[in-house]
C-alpha cells in the first residue's frame, strides 16, 4: 500500500529538524547555514621549550583518521623527530564522541581527561593534535597550524628540511592561508553546510583553490612544490585534504563536481608528496575511511562504509584525459 503523501511530508519535517539538532552537536553553523569549526584549546604558539632536544621529552598525540593530526604527523616524520618526540596514536570513541588512550597516558584513559588535567574549559574540546611535555604531563599545544610550526623550529637531523625557510615565507603563508579556510576547513564546510545555499558558496570557494594550486603547479617551469623548489608547510598542510579526496570527502561531503585527475598537476604533485619517505606510513586509508563513514551518524545513519578506491590508485599515473 502506498503511503500517503502526508505521511511523507510529517516524516521529512520530523527528520530534517533531527538532522539539524544531530548536526548542531556534530558541527555548529552561523545563522546563514555556514559551518564554524569552534576554536581549539591550548592555540597559542609558545617559544621554543628548553628541553626540547632532550630524547623522549615530548609525546606528539595523533588520530590516524584526523587530517589535522596528519599535518602534524607528517612534519614529525619529515624532519626525523623521532628520537625526541614519541610518537602516540589514540582511537576514536564514536558512541562518546571523543579520543581515547589504547592504554592509560599518564595516567589517563582518555584525551579529555589530559585536556582537563592540563586546564582545558569543560566547553573546548580535547582535539588531535597535541604535543604533551612528558615530565609534567603538561599540553603545550593544541592547535595544529600552530603546531606545524613549532615542530618546524624544534632540534633536528642536520640532513631534516627546514619546511618554512625565511625567503619563501610570503609563498608560504599565502598558500596556507588559502588552503585553511577553503581547502581544509572547505570540504568540512561543504559536508557540514546546512542549507543549499551555504553548501554552494564553501564548494565554490574549494574548487577555486584548487584550480589556483594547478594553475601554480602547471606553469611551465614552475614546482616541483608549491613554492618552487623547497617542499614547505604549505605543502604539508593541502596534502592531508587531497590524499582523502576520493576516498572521504568526495562520496561523504559531496565534493565531487572534478576528480583529482582533471587536475593533472595537483595529481602529480599528491603522487610526489606520497613518494617521500615515510610518508605512505602516515597514510591510513581503511582508518580514514571507517571512521568517517562510520562515526559521522547525522551524515551517513546508515554505519556502512562503502567500497571504494584502492589508494594506490590514487598514487600512480592519472588516467588520460
Amino acid at each position: 500500500m502506498a503511503i500517503p503523501p502526508v505521511v511523507v511530508s510529517a516524516a521529512r519535517a520530523g527528520w530534517n529538524w533531527q538532522w539539524q539538532q544531530l548536526m548542531q552537536g556534530l558541527g555548529p553553523a552561523d545563522s546563514d547555514g555556514n559551518y564554524r569549526r569552534p576554536a581549539a584549546a591550548f592555540s597559542a604558539l609558545p617559544p621554543l621549550p628548553t628541553n626540547a632536544a632532550e630524547p623522549g621529552s615530548h609525546v606528539l598525540i595523533v588520530g590516524r583518521s584526523c587530517p589535522w593530526a596528519h599535518r602534524a604527523w607528517l612534519v614529525w616524520t619529515l624532519r626525523q623527530l623521532q628520537n625526541s618526540i614519541e610518537l602516540l596514536v589514540v582511537e576514536p570513541d564514536p558512541e562518546a564522541g571523543r579520543w581515547r588512550f589504547g592504554t592509560p597516558f599518564l595516567g589517563c584513559s582518555t584525551l579529555q581527561e589530559l585536556y582537563r588535567r592540563s586546564g582545558a574549559t569543560t566547553d573546548q574540546r580535547a582535539t588531535v593534535p597535541v604535543l604533551v611535555e612528558r615530565s609534567s604531563g603538561r599540553v603545550v599545544l593544541g592547535e595544529s597550524a600552530r603546531l606545524i610550526e613549532l615542530l618546524n623550529q624544534w632540534p633536528a637531523p642536520a640532513e631534516a628540511p627546514d619546511l618554512a625557510p625565511a625567503e619563501l615565507s610570503a609563498g608560504i603563508e599565502g598558500w596556507r592561508e588559502l588552503f585553511q579556510g577553503a581547502v581544509n576547513d572547505g570540504v568540512y564546510r561543504c559536508g557540514f553546510a546546512r542549507n543549499q545555499s551555504a553548501y554552494d558558496r564553501a564548494e565554490s570557494e574549494l574548487f577555486a583553490a584548487l584550480e589556483q594550486a594547478e594553475a601554480a603547479l602547471g606553469t611551465s617551469g614552475a614546482g616541483p612544490w608549491l613554492c618552487g623548489n623547497c617542499l614547505t608547510l604549505a605543502d604539508v598542510q593541502l596534502f592531508p585534504t587531497l590524499i582523502r579526496l576520493e576516498l572521504v570527502y568526495a562520496p561523504l561531503f559531496g565534493v565531487s563536481r572534478r576528480p583529482l585527475w582533471q587536475l593533472p598537476a595537483l595529481w602529480h604533485w599528491r603522487q610526489r608528496v606520497f613518494g617521500l619517505p615515510g610518508v605512505a606510513d602516515t597514510c591510513c586509508d581503511q582508518a580514514w575511511r571507517q571512521d568517517y563513514f562510520g562515526a559521522l551518524f547525522p551524515l551517513h545513519p546508515s554505519g556502512i562504509v562503502p567500497a571504494g578506491p584502492a589508494l594506490a590508485t590514487l598514487v600512480q599515473a592519472p588516467p588520460p584525459p
